[in-house]
């Protein structure tokens, strides 16, 4: 059988301590989420070897700002591709090719198309290591099957309401495999 190497590991949580279990299913993590809201326990968190739809909903998180990042840049990008090139062409060279004239907009479209994706895409990226503040280095491995096969939900000691024979019992009551306690 494959056993990754410890620095393969992705699930990491700051050197907090808490408790977390293990899940084998997505229903079963969305299922776990929604108790957990609903018990009060505040700042806990979900970890899932791919996307989980409606794990966001469950958890009870907000809608992210990215996408207003992605569109404002990338409408910054089509105006500053398209205006370089009018501006280059109207004013600053204004040469008279093969008789277009100069606003020839239906030859800027493909710089115009292509700036407006690496605006919208490289400041989406930058914003979204600056809103969750990655890359963190000094983070432990909680579990190696976390990420890989597994589904792991995590309350950590600063949750309202923790107490850490409540959480281990409540985590266990849900359906949990694996509880195990982070100091």
């Amino acid at each position: 059988m494959y056993t990754p190497k410890k620095e393969q590991f992705h699930t990491f949580q700051e050197t907090e301590s808490g408790v977390f279990g293990l899940f084998d299913s997505p229903a079963q993590i969305i299922e776990a989420a929604k108790k957990t809201k609903e018990k009060g326990y505040t700042n806990f968190d979900c970890f899932t070897p791919y996307p989980v739809h409606g794990l966001d909903d469950a958890m009870g998180l907000a809608r992210s700002g990215l996408p207003w990042v992605t569109l404002f840049m990338g409408a910054f990008g089509c105006i500053t591709g398209f205006g370089m090139q009018y501006l280059t062409h109207k004013y600053d060279w204004p040469l008279n090719i093969s008789g277009k004239s100069l606003n020839a907009w239906f030859a800027y479209i493909p710089i115009t198309f292509e700036f407006t994706v690496f605006m919208a895409g490289v400041c989406t990226a930058m914003a979204l290591f600056v809103v969750t503040k990655l890359p963190k280095v000094n983070r432990k491995v909680l579990h190696p099957d976390i990420t890989t096969d597994k589904f792991a939900l995590w309350i950590p000691s600063n949750s309202a309401n923790y107490s850490e024979a409540s959480v281990t019992e409540f985590i266990k009551n849900l359906g949990s495999k694996h509880v195990e306690t982070v100091k």
